[in-house]
């Protein structure tokens, strides 16, 4: 799944190190499960008892329209916690050079988010999370003022670290269907409002538990015998 491969380098030429920082994943989630649980998400949305029994909105930070949880026997129907256990073993193999042996779903849930609501700062629980898209706007909507160079309207934002002299502490993703992006739970994140549609931005999230061994970093040395 991943790539990890360096051209030899020539004389004149410069390649870009990046070893510090926490290691973000981008993959991506096949047709067939994105059209699976967006069909599952209309019957939800269609279903006001089976909506307010899956509510989320008690325990997450959104200022949105609406969270729900997604149900364990669905998500494992359609493959869903495969998918994110097979991403998540090919990032941590990648960025650690160690083999998961175990991967616990804690939960899974959908984001409905409507013109001008947004995602304040916040983390996750668990040891990784992630979140993907599975509809977007036509349009996110323009700057206020013409002249500005960045649009960050409907964009999730990853935040770690501060800003320093070659060190830039975030960086944003621009939605589209079937992206996903894994993440560190403690990775602080937010997500931007969008302007001028009354479509729906449409997102999953996860948040999992992985090897403790693996996790815990500093808990791992074993101490001399005396």
């Amino acid at each position: 799944m991943f790539e990890k491969k360096e051209q030899e380098l020539k004389p004149g030429q410069i390649r870009l190190l990046r070893p510090f920082g926490p290691a973000i994943a981008h993959v991506k989630i096949p047709e067939n499960l994105i059209e699976e649980l967006n069909n599952y998400t209309d019957k939800i949305i269609n279903n006001e008892k089976k909506a307010n029994e899956l509510n989320m909105g008690k325990v997450l930070a959104g200022q949105v329209s609406q969270e729900f949880e997604l149900e364990e026997d669905f998500m494992k129907k359609i493959g869903w916690i495969d998918f994110l256990k097979k991403g998540t073993e090919s990032w941590i193999s990648f960025a650690t050079g160690k083999k998961i042996s175990k991967f616990e779903m804690l939960t899974s849930w959908i984001v409905r988010q409507f013109e001008n609501e947004y995602n304040p700062v916040h983390w996750h629980t668990g040891h990784i999370s992630g979140v993907g898209y599975l509809k977007i706007p036509k349009s996110l909507g323009e700057p206020l003022q013409k002249s500005k160079v960045q649009n960050p309207n409907g964009q999730i934002e990853l935040i770690h670290g501060n800003k320093i002299f070659l060190s830039d502490p975030v960086i944003k993703f621009k939605p589209e269907v079937g992206n996903f992006y894994l993440f560190p739970n403690y990775m602080m994140h937010t997500v931007y409002p969008f302007s001028n549609s009354k479509e729906e931005r449409r997102s999953i999230s996860f948040n999992a538990k992985i090897d403790d061994e693996i996790y815990n970093v500093y808990g791992n040395e074993k101490r001399p015998k005396k």
